[in-house]
């Protein structure tokens, strides 16, 4: 199990679009994706569940990976969310 942190950087938290974008890049990776909150936990494949979570905009998310992909899930996924979950791409 491995896990790491990023900040949530569009413009309004992970609402529909971004959380979407999440939830498809997470479900490429066969292990297990918690997104976890201050407040929650969320399973990072989940559309529902990440917005469940009510991640506003500049909080601190932790991504916990467990699985035979996780070092790879991890970094990608981080990476991902620090290039603004592709926000910039789909405006």
């Amino acid at each position: 199990m491995v896990s790491g942190k990023a900040k949530i950087q569009t413009s309004m938290g992970l609402h529909l679009r971004p959380a979407g974008a999440l939830c498809k890049q997470a479900t490429q990776y066969q292990c297990k994706i918690e997104l976890v909150t201050e407040r929650s936990k969320a399973n990072a494949k989940s559309v529902l569940s990440v917005l469940g979570a009510c991640v506003k905009s500049g909080e601190e998310v932790e991504l916990v990976c467990d699985g035979p992909d996780e070092q790879k899930a991890l970094k990608e996924l981080v990476d991902f969310i620090n290039d603004r979950l592709g926000e910039d791409a789909l405006c």
